[in-house]
């Protein structure tokens, strides 16, 4: 038998239309997030992709001017980036959510004394990124860049791009993570800058446990399946075991530093785009291969290799560790979807909340 005491409280949990409205509010924000809108610029062969991709995102539009990182990139997303972005008009581009880049560093260049939007930055390819958040407005960006782009100049280029971020109305969160933290074998630093419209409450992905991450182990090929070319001359070899500072249990990968110091790891020191070809040897024996390469940035063995090998160690290099972008997307995510449902909380119960600086289509 329901008792009047029991009647009043199913009463009082009787969904109402305000409710019901607010479902469905809660819904399409949570749908939102779920299949957000990014673009890919500077896009390499689309390794920030990935890891946006990998927390639902799809692309609308993507950028790279470099033919053979474009062919790569083509074949493995099925649609041929748009090229030179300094020759494309803000306009044109589709309507997304979030701004990605990997851009180049180039030295900014203060002109005298003048004055009025830009003058810090024209010339650098920052710049485009600059106009293209001007007007678009989206409501988030991650930009990826080397370390050493916070020390350029004394610190004053790196204080001039987030001026300028932050002059645009972000919120700028900015931290240098290593890949080796997040499950690759390979120490990697790099600045990630990611901003936000709306005072989000974000934090950069934590370093994952041990136990998730990959050693060299998983991830090189079999000596006897490596391309022979990929072996080096035993003089290579000996010279190399002979400046080795330590002896250690294979595998490992030596680096040969710039006063032919000859260190060895358990992991890779960073790819670069511009080394020599023997610049980093996998148990001092030979160089790794093209998929080895792209294991090492966290790319799936799925990713098709369509260019040569020195092309592939090219965009390796100038490429992003993949599970760095992904741990740093899937946290951006988190943030936003726990703004909005602060958000919406605090305008049910009445509670003053700054709305949304931007318009959801």
């Amino acid at each position: 038998m329901i008792t009047e005491k029991t009647q009043k409280i199913l009463y009082l949990h009787q969904p109402t239309l305000f409710d019901s409205i607010n479902e469905r509010t809660r819904e399409a924000f949570s749908a939102k997030w779920d299949s957000f809108r990014f673009i890919d610029l500077f896009a390499g062969i689309g390794g920030i992709r990935l890891g946006f991709e990998g927390v639902g995102g799809k692309c609308v539009f993507s950028s790279e001017w470099d033919e053979q990182a474009a062919k790569t990139y083509s074949a493995n997303f099925g649609e041929m980036p748009h090229g030179d972005i300094t020759k494309i008009k803000a306009k044109d581009i589709p309507a997304f959510d979030i701004l990605l880049a990997g851009f180049p560093c180039q030295p900014f260049s203060i002109i005298g004394d003048r004055e009025g939007f830009g003058h810090e930055t024209q010339g650098t390819l920052f710049f485009d990124i600059e106009r293209i958040l001007k007007e678009k407005i989206p409501p988030a960006f991650m930009l990826e860049n080397v370390r050493n782009l916070t020390a350029h100049d004394n610190g004053n280029t790196f204080k001039v791009i987030v001026s300028r971020l932050e002059s645009l109305g972000y919120n700028v969160h900015t931290k240098v993570l290593n890949a080796l933290d997040y499950g690759v074998p390979q120490k990697r630093e790099r600045i990630i800058i990611c901003g936000f419209l709306d005072n989000v409450d974000f934090h950069f992905p934590q370093p994952v446990p041990f136990y998730e991450r990959l050693s060299l182990t998983d991830i090189l090929e079999a000596d006897e399946s490596v391309d022979k070319k990929l072996w080096v001359r035993e003089n290579i070899k000996a010279s190399r075991i002979e400046r080795m500072k330590e002896e250690l249990e294979r595998p490992y990968i030596t680096h040969e530093n710039v006063a032919g110091s000859i260190t060895p790891h358990h992991f890779s020191c960073a790819l670069r785009a511009g080394a020599s070809a023997n610049y980093i040897l996998i148990n001092n024996e030979r160089r790794p291969s093209a998929r080895e390469l792209l294991r090492l940035q966290g790319f799936p063995d799925t990713f098709k290799i369509v260019v040569p090998y020195t092309s592939i160690k090219k965009q390796t290099g100038n490429s992003v560790a993949v599970p760095v972008i992904k741990a740093v997307a899937a946290e951006m995510l988190n943030a936003l979807r726990a703004y909005e449902s602060e958000r919406i909380t605090n305008a049910n119960k009445g509670t003053s909340k700054a709305s949304t600086r931007y318009a959801y289509s």
